[in-house]
């Protein structure tokens, strides 16, 4: 049930913005560029991303600053984790992209840090030279193969997105991430929904930690906390879909992005 409702309402969302700016016709094939991304339902962007505030200041935040002083041992492998996890989306957009190279390494990496690196817990693949780990996603393999990003969106509890990521995320929902598979998606005895929607909460909060110092000063020196946001991951999503190593303005950590929609 979770997952149709979730699966309507991105559609829905990214339909509905589709509708609204799609007058002059130039809505999927805009370049990346972040000045030419479209904000065309300002309206609905910002009551979504006051509620995202508002859930933030009551959860993510105060549960950020207690996950923040824990042993950075803790965090590390907390973090590590994570990565490892979402190597089962990277992968197989690693692969969409023609990156086989990439997709390879990646693979090892997965399969090394799974094993000897206690699920992914410790980076054993960087300890022995692999290279550094680079996330990738299906609106990153969309925007490859030319696929313009439609209108900027914030969607509800999930944040910042475009027309493009938010349909393209939909791709985890029927198959394309293979920890939703064997979480939620089908009873395999060993995980169920909780584990999925347990980790996805936890790189929410691993991600508002890492960047806790950096999102408090922009909404601090911000005239409008929306516009510098939308700016940010506009700019940020641009040098992913690039594979740039740009730092972009107040960005001090390489996960700056929607809570996982990906």
């Amino acid at each position: 049930m979770f997952k149709k409702i979730l699966i309507i309402l991105f559609t829905t969302l990214a339909l509905t913005t589709n509708v609204n700016a799609g007058s002059d016709g130039d809505l999927l094939l805009k370049k990346n560029e972040p000045s030419e991304i479209k904000d065309c339902s300002e309206n609905f962007n910002r009551a979504s991303f006051a509620l995202n505030q508002g859930l933030d200041k009551i959860i993510f935040k105060p549960v950020a600053s207690v996950y923040r002083i824990l042993p950075s041992p803790v965090k590390t492998g907390v973090s590590n984790s994570l990565d490892n996890l979402s190597s089962v989306v990277t992968i197989p957009n690693n692969i969409l992209q023609g990156e086989f190279s990439k997709a390879g390494i990646n693979t090892g990496r997965f399969l090394i840090n799974t094993t000897i690196g206690i699920l992914g817990i410790i980076d054993v693949a960087s300890l022995i030279g692999l290279s550094e780990y680079e996330k990738e996603d299906y609106g990153q393999s969309l925007a490859a193969l030319g696929i313009g990003p439609g209108c900027y969106i914030v969607l509800p509890v999930l944040g910042p997105s475009t027309a493009r990521d938010t349909l393209a995320s939909i791709t985890n929902f029927i198959g394309g991430d293979a920890w939703y598979n064997v979480t939620v998606r089908n009873d395999t005895h060993y995980f169920n929904d909780v584990d999925y929607y347990s980790s996805k909460i936890t790189n929410g909060v691993d991600f508002r930690a890492k960047n806790y110092d950096s999102i408090e000063n922009l909404e601090k020196n911000s005239l409008d906390f929306y516009a510098s946001v939308k700016s940010l991951y506009l700019q940020d999503r641009q040098q992913r879909i690039l594979n740039s190593k740009k730092i972009i303005e107040t960005q001090d950590d390489s996960d700056w992005e929607e809570i996982e929609t990906q």
